[in-house]
């Protein structure tokens, strides 16, 4: 039996028509050229589809399409915004602003720059995994360079506010970075109207392909970056290499996919939500981490009191969820994300992530539903503390 997949806040599965757009681009009776081939056909029409997708990238997010860097994936992304930032601006100040529940692609990058002289402001969000604008401002200093807030927090859903924040780092002539890679497709973003200098984009992550992202830089006023990756100079000379022409090809296709179906996307995951919690919370003892009214409600983050994580995924084998990032996975440490948001190492170790997606059905989330309640009863069953 084919598992129910639940945890598309890992990863997506790549969307039809995107994979056959792609194909076109990958063998002898295709257009396989290298885009950096400008004397034959080859290269002219491997050209030409990075600049469509490099629109389809930029207006999913209301930028110019010379605004899009390509790279391979958000992590890379994320680490050529910070570090670009940091190394390029060094001279005005070495101060950056971020908060403790960052995917580890932000976290990990700020830790490396305190390791050379950078000083990092970690914001301790609530209960529900929020950072307030007040909190922003009370860490601004005059030599802080760059604040790096997440659109979409990856394990429990919240949401940020991202116009607020832009506002904030605009009167201070501050950068503002924001990891996009749940957001984007999903959530309005519009880089202009919410003041935003960098973002990072993922394709795995809206039913694109793996191994392809890509890195807003605004031009005007012009974000000067340090590249990581030297090489023939491409995209602007922000990151060399030969461009993965099926790769980027696909994540245009998939940008303008959700961008059409976004509307009705996310009244699904509503929707999909809803009738989830309805038969979920019948569960007594249970805390829902994802505060509900400010959050991409395709993501759902669980604590089960008095039950082992473990022991309840194996209860669960008919579906594939997760207990936190999968960047964490191989970690057998509780999430950090749920231990900053007040959870205790028990608490933490009974958190589950659920996470819907395109392709998840009603009878999907009524049966992963009902099948919880099941394995929760009866693991509490079992436990002294809850055994009757």
């Amino acid at each position: 039996m084919k598992q129910i997949y639940l945890d598309y806040a890992a990863t997506t599965p790549i969307d039809e028509t995107v994979a056959q757009k792609m194909q076109q681009y990958l063998t002898l009776d295709g257009m396989f050229g290298n885009p950096a081939s400008n004397t034959h056909t080859y290269g002219w029409q491997a050209q030409e589809a990075v600049d469509q997708a490099r629109l389809q990238v930029a207006t999913i997010i209301n930028s110019d399409p010379r605004e899009i860097i390509f790279t391979s994936g958000a992590t890379e992304s994320d680490n050529l915004a910070i570090k670009g930032v940091a190394y390029a601006y060094a001279q005005k100040g070495k101060h950056i602003i971020t908060s403790s529940i960052e995917h580890k692609a932000v976290i990990d990058t700020c830790g490396f720059l305190e390791t050379q002289g950078f000083e990092v402001t970690y914001l301790k969000p609530d209960h529900l995994g929020q950072i307030s604008v007040d909190q922003v401002k009370s860490a601004l200093r005059d030599d802080t360079v760059l604040i790096s807030i997440m659109a979409v927090n990856n394990e429990l859903g919240t949401c940020y506010p991202l116009t607020e924040i832009g506002k904030i780092a605009k009167a201070h002539k501050i950068l503002f970075h924001v990891d996009a890679a749940q957001g984007v497709g999903k959530i309005d973003i519009d880089v202009k109207a919410m003041g935003i200098d960098l973002l990072s984009i993922s394709g795995h992550k809206i039913y694109g392909p793996k191994g392809v992202g890509a890195l807003y830089v605004r031009r005007k006023p012009k974000v000067r970056l340090v590249p990581l990756i030297h090489g023939g100079g491409h995209e602007h000379g922000f990151r060399s290499g030969t461009l993965p022409t099926h790769q980027i090809v696909g994540l245009g296709q998939a940008c303008e996919m959700m961008q059409q179906n976004q509307i009705k996307f996310l009244a699904k995951m509503k929707s999909l939500r809803e009738q989830f919690l309805a038969v979920v919370q019948q569960l007594d003892a249970i805390i829902i981490n994802t505060p509900l009214d400010n959050c991409y409600p395709g993501i759902i983050n669980i604590t089960f009191e008095g039950v082992d994580g473990e022991a309840l995924v194996a209860f669960l084998h008919d579906m594939a969820i997760s207990m936190g990032s999968a960047c964490n996975s191989a970690s057998v440490e509780p999430s950090f994300v749920l231990a900053n948001i007040g959870l205790n190492r028990s608490q933490a170790h009974a958190s589950l992530r659920f996470s819907f997606g395109q392709y998840t059905t009603q009878e999907n989330v009524q049966h992963a539903a009902q099948k919880i309640v099941e394995s929760v009863s009866k693991l509490r069953a079992l436990s002294p503390q809850w055994g009757v």
